[in-house]
């Protein structure tokens, strides 16, 4: 009996290691797409998850603006199969190591759509296309392209997923215009620490202000600041969110302000009440996926402006 018992420990063993060299071997064998952001991670997992493995750049949590490439991020582009970016300027301290060999989702967006109005009455790009949800739609389909020219053999399953997934950011829109427009008219202003919600207020029809430039790493001016604290108690709006990316005591400075000229404003932030702009939450927290992180934004700004 204890031989007997030995014998199926031994199998149970053998079959172990068995599965798990398969495993590895299977993993090994999955082409790497190696992505520079959160959001695109997501977009890729969506797409053909279970036909590759997923690399990251720049973790979730940390700002692409001012991301700084390390050795191991170029070993990771090195070995890459596909690399995937945004583009638009938006991993501007990577864009010499990405331009030769990657795939930018945003190569065919039409340019009059991807400009914003600067200070001096010029045009200037803002990268954080993922709000307008009608281009999120055209970076999915360039992203899926890449990965059926990456992978042929898994053209139909990839198309399907795709279809799938570009329909429930369609369904997502709507529900997005609904929440939105449920804010009185005269309550529907947005305030940020960075300029990173312009497409989203041209989505939805809600008036956005912040100090600070469509990147983080411009310099914040004290007229941007008065200029803000004025729009803010003009409109005798009730609340301004910090962001999950950015320091939240630059909000706390603006309420300072707006409290000295007699108003009294609230400022949305602490975890779980930070609006993401420049990355996903990451992973196991709400807004890990970009559906849930667009719900958790739109959620947070209805329940604190309605």
């Amino acid at each position: 009996m204890k031989k007997f018992i030995k014998f199926l420990f031994a199998m149970a063993l053998f079959m172990g290691s068995a599965v798990g060299l398969a495993s590895s071997v299977a993993a090994e064998d999955k082409p790497i797409v190696t992505v520079t952001t959160s959001f695109l991670g997501d977009m890729v997992s969506n797409l053909a998850g279970d036909f590759v493995t997923i690399e990251m750049i720049i973790p979730a949590g940390e700002d692409p603006h001012l991301y700084e490439p390390r050795p191991q991020d170029l070993q990771k582009l090195k070995e890459a199969d596909l690399v995937l970016y945004h583009g638009l300027h938006f991993e501007g301290k990577m864009i010499e190591q990405l331009e030769p060999i990657g795939v930018a989702v945003s190569e065919n967006f039409d340019p009059n759509e991807v400009g914003v109005m600067d200070d001096d009455g010029g045009m200037a790009v803002d990268p954080h296309f993922w709000f307008d949800l009608n281009l999120y739609q055209q970076a999915t389909q360039r992203a899926s392209e890449a990965l059926i020219e990456l992978m042929p053999d898994n053209e139909a399953a990839i198309v399907e997923n795709t279809d799938n997934y570009v329909a429930q950011l369609k369904d997502l829109d709507k529900e997005l215009e609904e929440k939105i427009a449920s804010i009185p008219e005269e309550s529907r202003f947005l305030i940020t620490p960075h300029d990173a919600f312009n497409y989203f207020s041209r989505a939805y029809n809600i008036p956005v202000r912040a100090p600070q430039g469509v990147t983080t790493d411009s310099e914040v001016s004290n007229k941007d600041i008065d200029d803000t604290v004025d729009f803010i108690v003009e409109n005798k709006i009730k609340a301004i969110f910090a962001e999950s990316t950015t320091d939240p005591a630059r909000m706390e400075k603006l309420k300072e302000a707006c409290a000295s000229k007699g108003f009294e404003v609230k400022v949305v932030s602490g975890e779980g009440q930070e609006l993401f702009s420049d990355s996903l939450a990451p992973e196991g927290q709400d807004g890990d996926k970009f559906i849930e992180m667009c719900r958790h934004n739109v959620d947070l700004i209805v329940n604190n402006l309605k």
